[in-house]
């Protein structure tokens, strides 16, 4: 039995697809039994748990062999470091007395040790108590998730431009959910000897030009880049609804990315999803 947090999100969900897909048992964790229907119709089991009850999470964990953890993020109207720091500690918590063999983690490039850099701060606390503790831990730290542009569909489609936290020229390593959950599956499935980090991105990196055109090609239509200025990070995250810490973290981790601190030198595992195929399949979910 494989367990799975976020199970009802894009990566987890991939993941327990990709399970599923090979005969093996899943549970999904989640905190709402509704997001998890199609999954149980697949054959999925669901344990509807707050990661943050320790106690009842652990319960979960002793009914499989091996997990996958993804720290859900948290709501970008709070203070999300604090919120997903708590996750981090559950989590962790939950581990102790599980009997579990091995677990994989989702993280992310450019993870550092610090504070108030959102995912790249949290998800490096994260893997160094998954290092202390005894249960073998596979890392894999994920590029830019093409899902980050999904939301903009409906801004595109109506106005033509696309919105650009980057520089509309810096090509960036990026990497499709569904190629995170069939990579996850396949670690979960490894030897539980096969632990530590590995990198993981598309067939090739791709600029904010890319996207645009990504999406103009879907939509059949002209769209433009709309680049945000690097001192209005904050500003724009704020407009969206974040609150001020969050706002700061978000635009910690985007100016890193711009500033290329998140990038590596060890050759990455590689999806297969091109960015062309993905936006695609986002413009037709949405109509």
């Amino acid at each position: 039995m494989y367990v799975i947090l976020g199970g009802t999100g894009q990566v987890g969900g991939a993941t327990a697809r990709a399970l599923l897909s090979d005969g093996e048992d899943v549970t999904i964790v989640t905190r709402e039994a509704d997001r998890a229907y199609e999954l149980k119709a697949a054959g999925a089991r669901v344990a509807v748990t707050d990661i943050r009850d320790v106690d009842a999470l652990r319960e979960v964990f002793r009914t499989g062999k091996r997990a996958f953890l993804l720290n859900p993020p948290a709501d970008p109207s709070t203070d999300t470091d604090a919120e997903e720091r708590r996750n981090v500690d559950a989590i962790i918590a939950a581990l102790d007395g599980s009997g579990l063999e091995k677990v994989v983690t989702q993280s992310t490039y450019g993870a550092f040790a610090g504070e108030h850099c959102g995912d790249l701060t949290v998800l490096h606390e994260l893997e160094q108590k998954l290092r202390a503790q005894p249960i073998p831990a596979a890392i894999n730290r994920g590029a830019y998730y093409m899902s980050n542009w999904a939301g903009m569909v409906d801004v595109v489609r109506e106005s033509g431009t696309l919105p650009s936290f980057f520089p509309a020229d810096l090509a960036l390593p990026v990497v499709a959910p569904g190629d995170l959950g069939r990579i996850a599956a396949r670690r979960l499935m490894a030897p539980a000897s096969d632990t530590g980090v590995q990198h993981l991105e598309g067939p090739e990196r791709y600029t904010a030009h890319d996207v645009a055109d990504a999406f103009g090609n879907a939509l059949n239509r002209k769209v433009v880049v709309d680049e945000i200025p690097r001192d209005a990070l904050e500003q724009t995250f704020s407009q969206f609804g974040f609150s001020d810490k969050a706002a700061a973290s978000y635009a910690c981790m985007t100016r890193r990315v711009i500033d290329g601190e998140t990038d590596m030198d060890d050759e990455p595992v590689r999806g297969q999803t091109t960015l062309r195929t993905y936006i695609r399949s986002v413009v037709g979910d949405a109509g």
